[in-house]
């Protein structure tokens, strides 16, 4: 009983004491610090965020032209491309020495081209297991089996 009073008694002393003592200050002065960096922080923000802003604002545009750019690319290399220097080779009628100027395409590929047909699809030639489709993949804008 007398131990539980004295722990009372020294339980009210260190709350008393408490606001009074250097730990109170020292917190106060933090709170103070942080608070001012806190502000200090977000107005550099707010100044910044207009630059920030245009800056996304120019990047979002550089990134739209750029994709118009690579997409007119794409068309002027498929206009190149069906204009004239390289017309479709028909796989049920061309000689292997007509196959074997298509991409990837070697002898062995040919012969076995010529040894397949006929193909109803162009895609046959994966199908039938006479080219793999990695192979196929390379020569099917420039193959027809019409």
């Amino acid at each position: 009983m007398k131990s539980r009073v004295i722990f009372t008694v020294f339980a009210m002393l260190v709350v008393v004491a408490i606001p009074g003592c250097n730990w109170s200050r020292d917190s106060d002065d933090q709170r103070a610090r942080e608070e001012k960096t806190r502000d200090e922080v977000a107005k550099a923000t707010e100044r910044a965020k207009p630059a920030l802003e245009d800056a996304g604002r120019k990047i979002g545009e550089a990134a739209k032209e750029a994709a118009n750019e690579a997409q007119a690319a794409a068309e002027g290399v498929r206009e190149g491309w069906n204009r004239g220097g390289h017309p479709l080779v028909n796989v049920n009628v061309a000689p292997e020495s007509e196959l074997v100027t298509l991409p990837g395409i070697t002898r062995r590929d040919a012969r076995r081209i010529v040894d397949g047909r006929p193909y109803q699809d162009k895609h046959d030639l994966v199908v039938k297991d006479v080219l793999s489709e990695a192979a196929y993949q390379k020569i099917r804008e420039r193959i027809t089996s019409k």
